[in-house]
């Protein structure tokens, strides 16, 4: 059976905005748009996930929401876990081994540096940083072919299918 993992970094947030703090950062009205487009299209390519997975922070929080509308997905099946929140490596590595064995296509939503870095650990050397420098930038979606034990992700253990950009689904 063919897994996937789907990483999403949230989309862009509002720096203006009165907020107490990071963790309460909502969306820009940037991200608004770009979240619900990203939605569409992995509805259109077929990639509804079995298991999702988001950080509980506002911003990756209305992403999520708005990713699973387009989706069809019902937000109630939304595995909220505040260990995304701030992950590094080993934080998201163990996120992912508590994903359930069945799930074939999984969807993390999360926050930079950390899945640029779950991108590099898991696709090794197929994972290229483009001319701006910029690897997941804001509502950027990875799309990463994964081994069968959630629980078993040693480096390069994945194959980069694609890199999606919001800019790219305007």
């Amino acid at each position: 059976m063919t897994r996937e993992l789907l990483l999403l970094r949230h989309a862009k947030s509002d720096w203006g905005a009165p907020f107490t703090s990071d963790f309460e950062r909502p969306l820009a009205k940037r991200g608004k748009a770009d979240a619900p487009r990203v939605g569409t299209w992995l509805y259109r390519e077929g990639l509804v996930p079995d298991h999702l997975v988001s950080s509980p922070a506002q911003r990756a929080r209305q992403t999520t929401n708005k990713v699973c509308k387009s989706l069809e997905f019902d937000d109630r099946g939304v595995v909220w876990d505040e260990a995304v929140y701030e992950a590094d490596l080993p934080q998201l590595l163990e996120v992912l081994a508590r994903c359930p064995s069945k799930a074939r296509l999984v969807l993390l939503v999360g926050h930079n540096p950390g899945l640029e870095e779950l991108l590099r650990h898991l696709a090794g050397d197929e994972v290229e940083t483009p001319d701006d420098g910029k690897l997941l930038p804001t509502a950027a979606l990875a799309r990463i072919e994964m081994p069968e034990d959630w629980s078993r992700l040693g480096p390069g253990c994945g194959h980069l299918i694609a890199i999606v950009r919001p800019k790219a689904l305007r």
